[in-house]
C-alpha cells in the first residue's frame, strides 16, 4: 500500500536521526518521548475482562445485527450470523453484558422462553418504541455466548421487576437438580444447565433503572442479591449498579452500606465531544472536535482514580472489582437513521479513543475488573456494522485485536516523559502508553499518539531482561476522519509495523502521528 511505503520512509529517517545522536538545535524541532519499562518488576495481572463487550435490545444491535432467524438466506446456525461470530471468535470477545442498559429494567425474562411463535412481543419503550418479537431471549443469548467462546453477564430486571422474578431466573439458568425452573428450562430444550458467573443487579438505577437515591438503592440491591444463589457447582460474582460519571455521592453510599455484598461495583462513563446537547458529528470534523473527543476520553482516569479512592477507604484490600461496564463514544447518528437507534459511524479517532482507554484501565488493573464496550453491533461505537447481508468491521475492532495481547498478562510499572499536544490554550499528553508481559515472557508496549499532525521520536529503555527481536502493528491513516464503509470495508486496517530499532535493550522508532502501535518484543 502506498501509506505503508511513507510509514516506513518517515521511520527510517526518523530512527537514523535518533541513533546518529542530533545536535539539541536539530532536535528542538523535533518532539521526543522517552519511557522507562521495568520489565523485572511485576505487578498485577491485567484481567481478560477489561476487554468485555455490551449488546442491548437498542436499534439493530440484537435483531438485524446478531439475530436473523433460522430462516433467513443469511448463513446462521440456529439464528445467529455466522459471520459475526466468526469475527467476535477472532478477537477472543472474554464476556458479553446483555439485556440491557436501561432495557434490562424493563425486561421480563419468562417472556422470552419457550416456542417462538408463543411469546408475547413487547414495546421498547426506551429506545425508539418498536415492538419486538422476543425471539432473541435467554437460551439464543446463551447460545451466542458459547457459539463466540465467551462467558455470560446477565443484568437483572430491578425497575419493574421482582425478587422472585430475579430469584427464577438465576435458578432457570444454573440449577441442575429438580426444582420447577429447572424442569421448565428441560422443557424448552436445555437438560443440563449453562454457567453464569457475571449477574448485575439492575442498571442505572440512578437513572433509567428507577430514578433512585443511593440510600435506596442500596437497601434494594441487599435485598435482591440475597436471592442471587449460587445453585449446583454454580458461583456468581455480583454486581451492584454503581455511578456514572462524577456521582462520587453514590459510590460512597454503595460501598458504605453494601460494599460487603457485592462483588463488583459498575460504572458508566461516555466520551460525548460537544455536550449532550450539541454532540459532534461521527465522521465530519476537524481538529477542534479530534482534540475535544480525546480530552474528554482522558478525563475517564480521573474518574477512575477519585471512585477508586472511595472504594479504597472500604475496601483496602481491593476485593470488590470495578465494572466500567458502559463505555464509548457518543455522536450525533448518522444522517437519516432512528434518533433512537444510536446508529453511528466510527473512524480513526474512535480507535485512538479506545487504545488510550485500555491504556487507562490497564494502568487501573488493581481496581478495574472488567469493561464493556457500548455496543458491539451497529449502536454506538460498535465493532461492526451490517447492512443486509454485508457485515464490515470498524477501526474500533482492530484495536481489540491489537490489545488483545495484555489479557491476562502482568503489568510492568513504567515511567515515561511525554510531550505534550496542544490545541488553542488547551493541552493533554500527546504518548499513552502500557507494557506488560505474558506467560511466556513476551513483552508487549502499546503506543497512542493522539496528535494529528504531529509524529513523536520515541526512545524506550527495558531493564530487567535481555531484549533481542521487536515485531509491530500499526493502525493509521492519512485522513483523521478516515473509516469503513461498505463500499470500502478495510480503508482502515491493521498493517506490519517493522521499521523499530532495538539495540542494547533499548527500543527506539518515529511513532507516526494519530496511530495505534503494539510491538512484542522478546
Amino acid at each position: 500500500m502506498r501509506h505503508t511505503k511513507k510509514i516506513f520512509i518517515f521511520n527510517m529517517i526518523f530512527i537514523f536521526a535518533v541513533f546518529s545522536a542530533p545536535s539539541a538545535s536539530q532536535g528542538e524541532s523535533q518532539k521526543t518521548a522517552t519511557l522507562i519499562i521495568n520489565a523485572d518488576q511485576d505487578s498485577f495481572k491485567i484481567s481478560k475482562h477489561i476487554y468485555g463487550h455490551f449488546s442491548e435490545h437498542l436499534g439493530r444491535c440484537i435483531y438485524r445485527g446478531y439475530w436473523v432467524g433460522k430462516e433467513s438466506s443469511i448463513k446462521n446456525t440456529r439464528g445467529i450470523r455466522d459471520d459475526i461470530v466468526s469475527a467476535l471468535r477472532k478477537i477472543s470477545v472474554p464476556v458479553l453484558r446483555w439485556p440491557g442498559g436501561c432495557f434490562a429494567d424493563e425486561y421480563h425474562w419468562k417472556d422470552g422462553i419457550g416456542p417462538l411463535s408463543k411469546r408475547p412481543a413487547l414495546v421498547n419503550t426506551h429506545w425508539g418504541g418498536v415492538t419486538e418479537n422476543n425471539h432473541f431471549g435467554t437460551h439464543e443469548f446463551l447460545d451466542l455466548c458459547q457459539q463466540i467462546g465467551c462467558e455470560p453477564y446477565i443484568c437483572g430486571n430491578v425497575g419493574v421487576g421482582t425478587v422472585k422474578e430475579m430469584k427464577e431466573w438465576v435458578e432457570y439458568i444454573t440449577l441442575e437438580g429438580q426444582s420447577p425452573m429447572a424442569n421448565l428450562r428441560r422443557e424448552n430444550g436445555k437438560d443440563n444447565p449453562w454457567a453464569l458467573k457475571f449477574f448485575g443487579i439492575g442498571n442505572e438505577n440512578w437513572g433509567c433503572g428507577g430514578n433512585m437515591r443511593p440510600e435506596f438503592y442500596a437497601d434494594i440491591y441487599l435485598r435482591f442479591q440475597t436471592y442471587v444463589r449460587n445453585y449446583s457447582k454454580n458461583k456468581i460474582y455480583k454486581i451492584a449498579c454503581g455511578s456514572y460519571g462524577e456521582n462520587y455521592t453514590w459510590t460512597e453510599v454503595l460501598m458504605k452500606r453494601a460494599g460487603r455484598s457485592m462483588n463488583g461495583l459498575s460504572f458508566h462513563y461516555y466520551t460525548v465531544a460537544g455536550g449532550w446537547g450539541n454532540k459532534n458529528s461521527a465522521t465530519e470534523f476537524g481538529e477542534k472536535e479530534w482534540f475535544d473527543t480525546l480530552d474528554k476520553a482522558l478525563f475517564i482516569d480521573e474518574l477512575i482514580t477519585k471512585h477508586s479512592t472511595i472504594m479504597d477507604r472500604y475496601d483496602p484490600e481491593k476485593k470488590v472489582g470495578m465494572i466500567v461496564d458502559e463505555w464509548g463514544t457518543w455522536y450525533e447518528v448518522e444522517p437519516g437513521t432512528n434518533p433512537a437507534f444510536l446508529y453511528q459511524q466510527n473512524t480513526l479517532r474512535d480507535a485512538i479513543v479506545a487504545g488510550t482507554t485500555f491504556n487507562i484501565f490497564n494502568r487501573h488493573g488493581e481496581r478495574v475488573k472488567m469493561a464493556n464496550l457500548a455496543q458491539t453491533i451497529n449502536v454506538l461505537q460498535a465493532l461492526i456494522l451490517t447492512k443486509d447481508e454485508q457485515m464490515i468491521v470498524t477501526p474500533t475492532y482492530h484495536v481489540f485485536d491489537l490489545y488483545k495481547v495484555h489479557r491476562n498478562a502482568v503489568f510492568l510499572p513504567m515511567d515515561m516523559d511525554s510531550p505534550d499536544y496542544t490545541f488553542e490554550d488547551k493541552s493533554i499528553t500527546q504518548i499513552s502508553s502500557p507494557a506488560s508481559k505474558n506467560s511466556k515472557g513476551e513483552i508487549h508496549i502499546s503506543f497512542c499518539n493522539l496528535s494529528p499532525k504531529e509524529p513523536v521520536l520515541v526512545t524506550c529503555h527495558i531493564r530487567g531482561i535481555n531484549a533481542e527481536t521487536v515485531t509491530g502493528k500499526i493502525l493509521t491513516s492519512d485522513d483523521m476522519t478516515a473509516h469503513n464503509t461498505f463500499q470500502q470495508p478495510d480503508k482502515v486496517k491493521i498493517q506490519n509495523f517493522d521499521d523499530a530499532a532495538m539495540e542494547n535493550n533499548t527500543l527506539k522508532l518515529g511513532l507516526p502521528a494519530k496511530s495505534v502501535v503494539v510491538f512484542k518484543i522478546k
